[in-house]
């Protein structure tokens, strides 16, 4: 087997293997050589080149969302790395393990003038876990008083130069060990910055390294037991709690928990798309039952204690209730952080929900309450509702998503892009066999696809996403992408530009509007699927998109791309009404 001249390189290729980590996402660069030979010489890892950096990245961050485990990016120096960024924030803000890999010109060639070089060092200060900064390997043949002049007095040259260049191996050890470990134990991203020198692309067949493994600390899964008092203390005092669960991995909470949870009629379980938490007893769809509240409503509604846990939340509407009705307490479950969305935050528990739930739910009482009751009862007429006004509105976005999340094949994997998207989603109750995700750590149009991409390369089960049309056209280059499977499948709501726009307060119909806010235009996927070989299908009515989407899951030769085109005058006026109608 080949690997890379530098020791470097091999240490850094030597240790993310003994980590596990497998799949190596590469986007094409010189100064970069030699962590792409040793990659992709060795079969231990899976290697995939994607050109586009910020498509790469998303690329892998949609894996390492699946998998719950790091994948890596390998870059060249410069503004490749930059083009991490988008997806370094959302992995960041997702808890999304993700190891940033990057080449580097050597110290003295920085700040002279080289091309393709940038200050790379702690480049993603605000956003990374963990930036580790390598130092660049002492070559045997380096002329030591030329290069060193610290050397040139000193007697046991040879002897002080073993010692510096030992000096340099392990501190680079130890710093790529550090990060790694991070990316593991803390679930997000790190930085590890990799200086080389010319020459870059010579090989060996023998490993000159063989750098030391350090394992990861186990956080103890634990609760002080005094937290633990209090808190079943004040619950079991309490006539009114709320449960909010924000982005959740599927399968992730413990059926038990939330049989007995739904038990209790003093609990309100409010779930959102995201949260791929499902019973009968909870209430999912937040928007479409709070939205036409009243104060005195809200005031009904507003719990004495609030229980969190997940990531970040969709629904602006309950960020808003919980804002200006604030519970009396709020707490936080998350090993690693708890964001004070309602600035009522009174206790962040640091340990997992199941083991909260364990040492928790066996102590507190279940009430008699009509607090779920009568809110059961607002659930059922908004169920009612929200039905009888889809029976009878016109052609658009929400018909259309209507339409297609009721045909979503069972026990699949649903991408959804951010803005209109997600949002429209949160109307609808899913089928509790789909496993939902949505890039809502920064919430950005710019990788839904790419995201999308990756997470259907590492699972065997067909993978939907469903984009709107400016988020699908700014993230086009992930189609540029050899290792789409045939089974993928994407859903364009083509409404001619910003759609949401048009919901949010501003005067629409003007000739500043279209242009600068909803961004007008005349585009269609067809010639990019003719480029890139997917199958492509377009729709305007219902009869039309029932019709193709008969067969869009079929098995078939290629993936499959269908667009359906919603008049854009007539969104934003349905959803609206929807509201006041419901």
């Amino acid at each position: 087997m080949k690997h890379p001249k530098i020791p470097l390189a091999q240490t850094v290729i030597q240790l993310c293997k003994a980590k596990g980590i497998k799949h190596i996402i590469i986007s094409p660069g010189s100064r970069s050589a030699p962590l792409t030979i040793g990659f992709t010489n060795n079969p231990f890892f899976k290697c995939y080149s994607i050109v586009d950096e910020r498509c790469a990245a998303f690329f892998a961050l949609g894996i390492a969302q699946q998998l719950q485990e790091p994948t890596a990016v390998v870059c060249t120096s410069g503004s490749a790395l930059l083009n991490y960024y988008p997806a370094v924030a959302e992995a960041f803000y997702s808890d999304v393990p993700l190891v940033v890999l990057s080449a580097d010109r050597p110290k003295h060639l920085i700040g002279v003038g080289d091309g393709q070089t940038i200050n790379q060092k702690n480049v993603f200060k605000n956003h990374i876990l963990y930036s580790a900064n390598l130092k660049l390997d002492l070559d045997e043949k380096v002329e030591v008083e030329e290069e060193l002049p610290i050397f040139k007095n000193l007697e046991n040259k040879l002897e002080t130069l073993l010692g510096l260049k030992q000096g340099i191996q392990d501190f680079n050890e130890t710093e790529i060990n550090k990060a790694i470990n991070i990316a593991f134990s803390k679930s997000g991203p790190v930085h590890v910055n990799i200086p080389f020198d010319e020459p870059l692309y010579d090989m060996v067949d023998d490993l000159s390294v063989n750098p030391k493994s350090i394992s990861a600390e186990n956080k103890p899964l634990e609760i002080e037991d005094s937290i633990l008092e209090s808190c079943i203390n004040d619950w079991n005092a309490a006539s009114k709690k709320m449960v909010l669960v924000g982005v959740n991995q599927p399968n992730d909470i413990e059926q038990q928990w939330l049989d007995i949870l739904a038990k209790d009629d003093s609990v309100i379980v409010f779930t959102e798309t995201t949260s791929n938490l499902h019973h009968n007893e909870f209430f999912p769809s937040i928007d479409k039952i709070i939205a036409p509240l009243k104060d005195e409503d809200f005031k009904n509604l507003q719990p004495e204690i609030l229980l969190t846990f997940g990531g970040l939340i969709v629904s602006k509407k309950i960020k808003a209730f919980l804002r200006k009705h604030k519970p009396k307490q709020h707490w936080h479950i998350d090993f690693n952080k708890a964001n004070d969305t309602f600035f009522s935050l009174s206790q962040w528990i640091k340990t997992t929900p199941n083991y909260f739930f364990s040492k928790f739910l066996s102590e507190v009482k279940t009430e008699e309450s009509d607090y779920k009751p009568n809110w059961n009862t607002v659930k059922s007429l908004r169920n009612n509702k929200h039905n009888t006004y889809l029976k009878a509105i016109d052609f658009s976005d929400l018909k259309a998503f209507e339409i297609i999340l009721n045909n979503i094949p069972n026990h699949t994997i649903l991408q959804l892009g951010n803005s209109s998207t997600v949002r429209y989603a949160q109307l609808f109750d899913l089928d509790k066999t789909l496993k939902v995700f949505c890039n809502r750590g920064t919430s950005g149009i710019d990788g839904s696809t790419s995201t999308a991409i990756g997470c259907a390369v590492a699972n065997t089960k067909q993978t939907t996403l469903i984009s709107g049309d400016l988020s699908f056209i700014y993230d086009s280059n992930a189609l540029w992408n050899n290792y789409i499977p045939n089974h993928f499948r994407i859903i364009i709501i083509n409404n001619q530009g910003g759609g949401i726009f048009r919901i949010l307060p501003g005067q629409k119909n003007t000739e500043n509007f279209d242009r600068y806010f909803e961004t007008k235009h005349q585009l269609t996927a067809e010639h990019l699927c003719k480029m890139y070989g997917f199958e492509y299908e377009s729709v305007s009515n219902v009869s039309d998109l029932k019709n193709s989407l008969n067969s869009f899951y079929s098995e078939s030769d290629q993936p499959k791309l269908l667009e359906i085109f919603t008049p854009k005058n007539l969104n934003d006026e349905v959803l609206l009404h929807y509201f006041k109608s419901i």
